[in-house]
């Protein structure tokens, strides 16, 4: 905006200038024309009285050598019997001289410069008085006018372009702010607002955005009590369904049901410990992926080695900030480590690499998981989660962020994954790993920085 401000205040500004400068300059020009020109008719007028009163045609002629030494204008004299009087040629056969003593007073401008003649009839004809100006002297003085003119111009230009780029700071500086707070409630900084300055149209936007802001953070907290209370209500029919289940005679249905009662409670559980996270962590933020990976490793590498599992860990020594936070890559790395503990068997190995990769569509973060085991069913290769009839094995649980509740699913865990990368702008496929197993990858976008 400030750019176009100024480009438009240049032409705007550019036009008068030049609507001003170059008249100007012509007037200049035609005013030291005329100043030369009238010097010269009023020493042609000068000679013409000596012409008429002087008789004595030797004392003329010095008159006429003394006034023509003075400098410009020159001039000559043509006496009515034929004699030319000055330095110069001889005036006999101009043209201009000869209509001039056919009685005409007459002046010419053209490219040999000026000139002014003026008739003087005596008592031996008609005599001739010519001022004559060179071009430079028609133009002289004009050359440093110009240039003082069209130095005025351009410090006027300057002046203007000035004032309109503070202008254009002025009005796009908080535009600019806004915009930038803007991004910051874009990427989870909830308490961020901006400031209410600028033209009345910013102002009016800012506190627009400022009221958006108060309306999403309270907007987000009611739906977290809300879920949260939800959460609590379904406490109640567990525990009831856990009572009657122990009272169940066949001691394999007991199980069994135990074992369900005992996934639903813990994906209770972790509503209820989603429902309970910070407001300002429902948004995405940024975070470096290679030191949130390299914890989350740290974590599993005791139960690896206790197992007898190779972990083999590749990740590259440069930061790459991802738009997710810490604690949302955490669980999901958690998510796809788990899946491997859960349904391989020990001593099969895994592999964790992260690299930065360039995408047609920008630099991404790819994040593979991968191991030695069986591979994954034909249904989690192809991406759905749990339905109806298809229920997960025990120790399933809710989401990403559940904290102490870590999902060891091939079909919610790999579900609730994929839904947290595309919530980041990602994407999670698998396929075959070339060690012969499951193959996980989670791409995403590199942040700028």
């Amino acid at each position: 905006m400030r750019r176009r401000i100024s480009w438009l205040v240049v032409v705007t500004t550019s036009a008068v200038v030049a609507a001003f400068v170059i008249p100007l300059c012509l007037l200049v020009r035609t005013l030291a024309e005329d100043r030369a020109m009238a010097a010269a008719d009023q020493e042609a007028r000068s000679v013409a009285i000596l012409v008429a009163r002087v008789p004595d045609a030797a004392r003329l002629r010095a008159l006429v050598r003394e006034i023509d030494r003075r400098g410009a204008p020159s001039t000559q004299v043509l006496t009515g019997d034929g004699r030319t009087l000055g330095s110069g040629p001889s005036m006999a056969g101009d043209p201009e001289v000869r209509r001039a003593r056919s009685g005409e007073a007459f002046t010419v401008v053209d490219a040999r410069g000026g000139r002014v003649l003026l008739p003087v009839v005596g008592p031996h004809g008609t005599a001739v008085a010519r001022a004559t100006v060179a071009p430079a002297e028609l133009r002289q003085g004009v050359s440093r006018a110009w240039a003082a003119i069209v130095g005025l111009g351009v410090v006027l230009l300057a002046l203007a372009v000035l004032l309109a780029s503070r202008l254009g700071r002025r009005v796009s500086d908080p535009l600019i702010e806004v915009a930038a707070t803007a991004h910051r409630l874009r990427e989870g900084e909830l308490d961020a607002r901006a400031e209410v300055r600028g033209p009345e149209e910013t102002r009016e936007l800012a506190r627009a955005l400022n009221g958006l802001a108060e309306r999403t953070r309270e907007l987000l907290a009611s739906e977290r009590a809300a879920v949260g209370d939800l959460s609590h209500r379904l406490r109640t029919p567990v525990t009831a369904l856990r009572l009657d289940s122990e009272g169940v005679a066949d001691p394999e249905l007991a199980e069994r049901l135990g074992e369900h009662i005992a996934t639903l409670q813990r994906t209770i559980d972790s509503i209820v410990h989603e429902a309970r996270r910070p407001v300002r962590t429902d948004l995405p933020t940024g975070c470096d992926a290679v030191t949130a990976v390299r914890r989350r490793v740290e974590f599993w590498r005791p139960l690896a080695d206790d197992q007898g599992r190779e972990l083999r860990v590749d990740l590259p020594a440069v930061a790459l900030r991802v738009p997710m936070a810490a604690e949302d890559l955490g669980d999901l790395v958690d998510v796809l480590v788990d899946n491997v503990f859960a349904h391989t068997a020990e001593g099969t190995g895994l592999r964790l690499e992260l690299r930065p990769v360039r995408e047609d569509t920008g630099p991404v973060a790819v994040l593979e998981v991968a191991d030695a085991g069986p591979g994954l069913p034909v249904r989690d290769a192809a991406g759905p989660g749990p339905g109806p009839g298809r229920p997960d094995r025990a120790g399933a649980g809710t989401g990403i962020g559940s904290g102490a509740t870590r999902l060891g699913t091939t079909g919610l865990g790999l579900d609730i994954a994929r839904r947290a990368a595309a919530g980041s702008g990602g994407r999670l496929s698998t396929g075959r790993a070339p060690e012969g197993g499951a193959l996980v990858t989670v791409v995403l976008p590199l942040l700028e920085g």
